[in-house]
């Protein structure tokens, strides 16, 4: 399975924020939109990744203050990507290598989407859940009686 393979049943709904805007804004926008990440584009360039996880850190560092920090300050600006063409197996050693719970999708140097770990599990236990659903269909199909009889060999 590939990166593709999600993202096609997932969507292309993107949500992006410049790194000179108050940290602030993007933090409404995550809640209005109830949402864990922000993709952070420059002049149609990823220049980084806002996630809960930068919010909090920034949060903590500051005395539980945002104040007038921009999303620069906050972001991380070193994200993981990948492509359509990345295998769902090397998306989650990369995530889990990392700590990263979103992936920009790139295609060169066009932002395509965002996968989340929630993606990539949901997309395991979805494969998980058809290979099972065929291997029952197959052992209920198994030959009865004596074609099911392996025979023995002198």
């Amino acid at each position: 399975m590939k990166v593709s393979d999600i993202l096609r049943v997932k969507g292309s709904t993107l949500y992006t924020v410049a790194p000179d805007e108050p940290l602030s804004r993007a933090i409404e926008t995550m809640a209005d939109k109830d949402i864990g990440s922000l993709v952070v584009m420059e002049h149609g360039d990823l220049v980084g990744m806002l996630t809960f996880r930068e919010v909090i850190q920034c949060i903590v560092a500051n005395a539980g203050v945002v104040g007038d920090r921009l999303v620069r300050t906050a972001m991380d600006d070193h994200p993981l990507t990948c492509t359509f063409e990345t295998e769902l197996d090397e998306v989650r050693r990369m995530m889990l290598d990392r700590h990263a719970r979103y992936m920009p999708v790139m295609d060169k140097r066009m932002l395509m989407g965002v996968i989340s770990l929630y993606d990539v599990a949901r997309a395991v236990v979805d494969s998980q859940n058809f290979e099972n659903r065929m291997l029952k269909a197959y052992i209920r199909d198994w030959p009865s009686g004596e074609d099911a009889q392996p025979t023995a060999q002198l």
